[in-house]
């Protein structure tokens, strides 16, 4: 088992959770269950998921966590996007979380070479 607190990426993907958190507070209502609700889960699962695999007996149990909060990225960058294209959010913002969620991407494949190496 890992520490969380002490695994880098978990860290940042919390914060990348509360910056989207934050983005989409300023959503118009009736987006209250469609991207506000979808852009918050997909950003909530990235960590959530990190912290499943952390606490998992193996590392392959782990790398496989890791690829699910992969997939979460992508989600969410979806999501910000279509959120743009809306102009839900501006495009400043909008560069800043998907490259909060690029560099979460290249941190998590990093992690998952570095962890297949050990099984």
């Amino acid at each position: 088992m890992h520490n969380l607190k002490e695994l880098k990426i978990w860290n940042k993907a919390i914060d990348l959770a509360v910056n989207v958190y934050k983005a989409t507070s300023t959503f118009p209502t009736d987006e209250r269950f469609g991207l506000i609700s979808q852009s918050r889960r997909a950003a909530v699962s990235i960590s959530s998921n990190i912290a499943e695999g952390a606490g998992r007996n193996s590392n392959k149990e782990f790398n496989n966590f890791l690829g699910i909060a992969n997939g979460s990225c992508y989600e969410l960058q979806t999501q910000l996007i279509i959120s743009n294209k809306l102009n839900l959010l501006e495009s400043g913002l909008t560069e800043e979380l998907i490259d909060q969620v690029i560099e979460l991407q290249k941190m998590n494949y990093a992690f998952q070479q570095t962890l297949k190496n050990t099984f």
